[in-house]
């Protein structure tokens, strides 16, 4: 079982910097993949990154195209915690985004993430 907490919404104006943490319970952190998800008002939910173990020490980051080169997604496994660091944030980033963690193949749709956490606003002002 695993818990998720994100944190580190709020309100910004455009060109502005967030960073997301999402804290997980457990003592396996280490071995889920770990993601970033957003939903909009009246939208569906959409992939923002996920990050995955790749071997060794390596782990392999993926990222949405609308936000590939202003975010950053990463991870400490040590504090069992996620992080996405949100760059040059745009109105159209607004939206609630969730934390993640699933298996460790690629999976953008979320459908295999088995927990979630509660969400965590995040307003960019025009």
């Amino acid at each position: 079982q695993v818990q998720l907490v994100e944190s580190g919404g709020g309100l910004v104006q455009a060109g502005g910097s967030l960073r997301l943490s999402c804290a997980a319970s457990g003592r396996t952190f280490s071995s889920y993949a770990m993601g970033w998800f957003r939903q909009a008002p009246g939208k569906e939910r959409e992939f923002v990154a996920t990050i995955r173990y790749s071997g060794g020490s390596v782990y392999y980051a993926d990222y949405a195209d609308s936000v590939k080169g202003r975010f950053t997604i990463s991870r400490d496994n040590a504090k069992n915690t996620v992080y996405l660091q949100m760059n040059s944030l745009q109105p159209e980033d607004t939206a609630v985004y969730y934390c993640a963690a699933g298996p460790q193949f690629p999976d953008r749709t979320g459908q295999t993430y088995g927990y979630w956490g509660q969400g965590t606003q995040v307003t960019v002002s025009s």
